[in-house]
């Protein structure tokens, strides 16, 4: 009786620290349950953008002066200088290149001459007319000798008239023997050198103006229309931080029978001296009409009750329902006019599990 007995209490004993040892196990796992519990869900987020419709279309090109001059002499000669080079720059009025002289010195001074021989004729005339008049008024001579002196003197007027006329002809082909520019600019290519003989109007330096600047580039026949209406800009691979308002000029009528591309030229009204000629630049098509629309992925939409919606998740992590404006739906986007800010991180995948106001938590890729 007395071994059952101990056997009794001893079996009671082991239950109970059993028991006890159960219990704490229990908590334990409630506890580490407790912790376990309802992470922050991640999310795959997509940026909202908002750009126009249209993209922009970029296009390679030069920087050319609108006007570049092929300057030659008025006269024909023998070129004695050339004042110049290829890259020099020249102010108005500034000389080019000059001619030998000599043989237009010597037409000028032989104009000279014969102006000097018809100014007498003239003064003999005349007064070989005069004294005609004068018989003629006192009945001494006839009226046809009066004629034939005032004839006389008509002609040696017309002819003194036509010896000061080559006179100033001589002068200005004298002048024209020294080739000036006429305009500032840079001179690109000296087609001529010393001791040449040059024809009247023969191509002999040429001179690109620094008036007016443009950018030439080569437009496909789709973005015909976007050149003629759309506001153009033009940046410099020199500068590509600083931006130049552009104007079409003058657009090509016929396409190259090559690339099936129209020449447009834009002009740089806001073009400075940093603008050098030959420069590459990029200029920019942009449609000014165009509504600025974002583009989404369609599975962040979340249409329920026929209001289009999206997922914003703020900086908390705390996720928002709100409404947006859709424009179109396209194969894999949707297009968006409004509705949520620029910038705005939207859940991309899984939005029919979310709920206003749950935790996410944003990654870059999700792995399963």
């Amino acid at each position: 009786m007395f071994v059952r007995s101990v056997l009794s209490s001893y079996s009671r004993l082991l239950a109970g620290v059993s028991l006890a040892l159960m219990a704490a196990a229990l908590a334990g796992c409630n506890d580490t349950v407790a912790e376990k519990a309802d992470p922050p869900r991640p999310v795959l987020v997509a940026t909202a953008h908002y750009d126009a419709e249209k993209p922009e279309r970029s296009f390679v090109g030069t920087i050319r002066p609108r006007i570049e001059s092929d300057l030659g002499f008025r006269v024909a000669g023998k070129v004695a200088k050339r004042l110049v080079e290829v890259g020099q720059t020249v102010e108005i009025g500034q000389p080019l290149a000059v001619l030998d002289e000599v043989d237009l010195k010597l037409q000028a001074e032989q104009a000279v001459a014969e102006q000097t021989a018809a100014t007498g004729v003239l003064a003999q005339a005349a007064a070989a007319e005069q004294r005609a008049k004068d018989l003629k008024a006192k009945g001494w001579t006839t009226d046809a000798q009066l004629d034939s002196s005032r004839a006389a003197a008509d002609e040696a007027r017309a002819r003194l008239n036509r010896a000061e006329r080559s006179v100033e002809l001589t002068n200005n082909s004298l002048s024209y023997a020294t080739l000036n520019a006429d305009a500032r600019g840079v001179v690109t290519a000296t087609l001529i050198e010393p001791g040449q003989v040059v024809a009247a109007g023969q191509t002999s330096i040429r001179v690109a103006r620094f008036a007016e600047k443009e950018a030439v580039v080569a437009i496909p026949e789709t973005l015909v229309g976007r050149a003629k209406s759309g506001a153009a800009s033009v940046t410099l691979w020199s500068e590509p931080g600083k931006k130049y308002t552009a104007k079409l000029r003058e657009i090509a009528p016929t396409a190259d029978p090559a690339t099936r591309t129209y020449l447009a030229k834009f002009s740089l009204p806001e073009a400075d001296d940093k603008v050098s000629l030959g420069m590459t630049a990029t200029l920019t098509l942009s449609d000014a009409a165009t509504e600025r629309v974002a583009r989404l992925p369609l599975s962040a939409l979340f249409n329920e009750g026929g209001k289009p919606s999206f997922y914003v998740v703020d900086d908390n992590g705390a996720v928002t329902l709100k409404p947006v404006v859709v424009k179109s739906y396209e194969s894999n986007d949707v297009v968006i006019t409004g509705g949520v800010e620029e910038g705005a991180k939207i859940v991309a995948l899984g939005v029919q599990k979310l709920d206003p106001g749950q935790k996410v938590r944003v990654v870059s890729s999700l792995s399963f």
